[in-house]
């Protein structure tokens, strides 16, 4: 049960072990890219390709004749990865071995709907994979693995993804096959990882410059850091914080210096050096590139 990519190689992972699929659950088709196509998600995508049945409801909460119908499975177990619906109880009961949840951060830290995100933005030092049994609470159930996988200065919310993604695979079949005892999380250390929007990559020059790199880091791909050029959205791709002597006292968003070496931009702390941007409509490039053709000098103010 799973619709997004990070859930693709677990469901892969699985297929190749030789478990026998019962059938994949997956959210309905949605319009995606330019053209709005609608388009199967990637989990349903994938079963399709693996030539597995496929299940898309739309929603579970108070369907009976879901519950009955994923009753009716009989199955072992039911592996749950970034699915997006929430499982009534009856569901959560069916399976022999309950409802194994691959949840993309090291519990309790970080339940909810983004924990990727939410531990690049922290500056937290690690982030992990936990193999959690499902209850109603979110994601409060008890642990039966729980695994890290250090954050990087370079790490962005795209490539801790993959790492967790391919983590959580190998983890899930290692936990089928121990039937591992279930762990209660500690009740300390307990933090929520909110749905994430578009005006979350708006980037605040007040802030100090390691945050604001935190930010960009994490919003990376999606919804992505941007700030105003002239009251136009730029989206910046990669940066990276410097101490600039002189940077303080200045106004925050303010280039300090533009070149070959990329755009530096003064922060409520530090500066910013600019390494990847993009206009709407328009390439990514580098900053060399990209000041070429949009000159940015000293004391240009961005963030408006």
């Amino acid at each position: 049960m799973g619709t997004p990519d990070f859930a693709v190689p677990a469901l892969r992972a699985l297929h190749a072990a030789g478990h026998e699929i019962a059938a994949v659950y997956s959210q309905p088709p949605r319009p995606a890219g330019r053209g709005q196509n609608v388009r199967p998600q990637p989990v349903h995508a994938e079963a399709e390709r693996l030539g597995l049945p496929v299940r898309t409801p739309l929603r579970l909460k108070r369907d009976e004749a879901a519950w009955e119908a994923f009753r009716v499975l009989d199955l072992d177990a039911a592996v749950v990865a970034a699915y997006g619906l929430i499982l009534p109880r009856p569901m959560l009961d069916a399976p022999r071995r309950g409802c194994l949840n691959i949840h993309a951060s090291l519990l309790p830290r970080w339940r909810g709907a983004s924990p990727i995100q939410a531990a690049v933005l922290a500056g937290d030092p690690e982030s992990g994979v936990t193999i959690m049994q499902m209850e109603e609470g979110l994601d409060t159930g008890p642990m039966l693995d729980r695994r890290a996988v250090p954050i990087q200065a370079d790490t962005t919310a795209s490539t801790l993804h993959d790492a967790l993604a391919a983590l959580g695979a190998r983890m899930i079949l290692d936990v089928l096959a121990r039937a591992p005892e279930a762990v209660p999380q500690p009740d300390a250390g307990v933090t929520y990882a909110p749905r994430l929007d578009r005006n979350d990559g708006r980037l605040d020059w007040s802030e100090p410059a390691i945050a604001l790199d935190q930010r960009i880091r994490a919003m990376t791909p999606w919804p992505g850091a941007f700030t105003l050029l002239d009251g136009t959205p730029l989206k910046i791709m990669r940066a990276a914080p410097e101490r600039v002597p002189g940077a303080a006292g200045g106004r925050a968003g303010e280039v300090l210096a533009s070149g070959r070496d990329g755009l530096l931009v003064r922060c409520g702390e530090g500066a910013l050096r600019i390494e990847q941007l993009q206009l709407p409509g328009r390439a990514v490039l580098d900053a060399a590139s990209f000041l070429r053709g949009r000159p940015l000098p000293p004391g240009t103010l961005l963030g408006c």
